[in-house]
């Protein structure tokens, strides 16, 4: 590796120059943590550039977690693949609502790498443990859109490598052992009916695996609010944590979005058809013509996604205080949609 992977590690002059200018540009900088990812760890640099320079007052390092399981996690799945092919190959000129990279670089080992992406400070992340009204998620309703319809039934698809990339075998072998652990952990957070869906998820697994969506495309596989950077005011938002990219239903992005972000499960139920048609009209104005019957099928199913994720992602990453309040709310929430929607009946 001949490449920095903490703060720590870069110098001024490394720095400048990935970020276009002359080694001798940048003075120094400081460095903040930001973010609450789990899987990446994730920092401000703040630059002190030479006087007229024109350059970003600040930038974002993403980096490789810390934690060894997180890595090691990453390196199985190629998370970390995923999120530096992303920004190296789709997400410049996509029209796609995602940060500026101004440089992205990883190992042969897939899982040494850096980003630096542009700084979209003011602009906050989401909190998934207060979660978001349907008025509040309709601008990453439209972002979620412009993503699915990039790559909407697309030979590209089987094309990109680190896209098509299958990990259902490790999924399929990991996931039965991983609701064992979820379930001991939140046996007293979680209802029994909660709880018992992932029962149901493990006899069908093989079928969720295989089930065939309506329309393929690209899907980022994480769509939550925490992975959502929004505006002042909420009307613009980005969308951010590229790690889990893969093909898919956009409709099963869109349910995982829906599902893991309203917290009332009343108030959730009366929003699943009005998000899935905005969806619907945003796609239509990139000039899909979607299938609606069939990508609303796929958005039933698509409920038992952020259960799915709750469950791979708490087994699978450092354990916080936050993190597993996060993982039993990612679990609660999309359960009681499953639950509502019939998800397990169409599989």
């Amino acid at each position: 590796m001949s490449f920095p992977t903490t703060p720590e590690a870069m110098s001024p002059g490394w720095l400048a120059e990935r970020l276009g200018q002359s080694a001798d540009a940048l003075r120094g900088f400081s460095v903040a943590k930001v973010g609450t990812g789990q899987m990446c760890d994730s920092f401000r640099l703040t630059l002190d550039w030479v006087h007229g320079i024109d350059a970003p007052a600040t930038v974002v390092a993403k980096c490789p977690s810390h934690d060894e399981a997180s890595r090691n996690i990453a390196k199985l799945t190629g998370t970390y693949v995923k999120e530096v092919s992303w920004y190296r190959e789709l997400a410049a000129g996509s029209g796609v609502a995602a940060p500026h990279c101004y440089h992205a670089e990883i190992a042969g080992d897939d899982v040494d790498f850096v980003l630096l992406l542009a700084d979209l400070a003011p602009a906050r992340q989401g909190d998934q443990l207060t979660g978001l009204g349907l008025d509040g998620l309709a601008p990453c309703i439209d972002a979620a859109a412009g993503l699915h319809a990039l790559l909407w039934n697309d030979p590209r698809l089987d094309t990109l490598p680190w896209l098509a990339r299958d990990n259902s075998d490790v999924i399929r072998a990991l996931f039965p052992q991983f609701y064992t652990g979820f379930r001991e952990r939140y046996a007293e957070r979680l209802a029994p009916e909660v709880l018992d869906l992932g029962a149901g998820i493990v006899e069908q697994i093989d079928a969720y695996l295989a089930r065939q969506s309506a329309a393929r495309t690209i899907v980022h596989g994480d769509l939550r609010i925490d992975n959502i950077l929004f505006a002042p005011g909420g009307a613009r938002c980005w969308l951010v944590d590229w790690q889990t990219l893969g093909r898919g239903s956009g409709a099963s992005d869109l349910a995982y979005l829906i599902g893991t972000s309203i917290a009332d499960p009343a108030e959730r139920a009366a929003a699943d058809r009005p998000a899935f048609d905005q969806w619907l009209a945003a796609l239509r104005r990139h000039g899909i013509a979607p299938d609606e019957a069939g990508l609303w099928d796929d958005y039933r199913v698509g409920a038992l996604s952020g259960y799915f994720m709750a469950v791979f992602a708490s087994m699978s990453v450092e354990r916080t205080t936050r993190g597993d309040e996060m993982f039993a709310v990612m679990a609660e929430r999309p359960a009681r949609q499953a639950l509502m929607l019939g998800s397990l009946d169409l599989i």
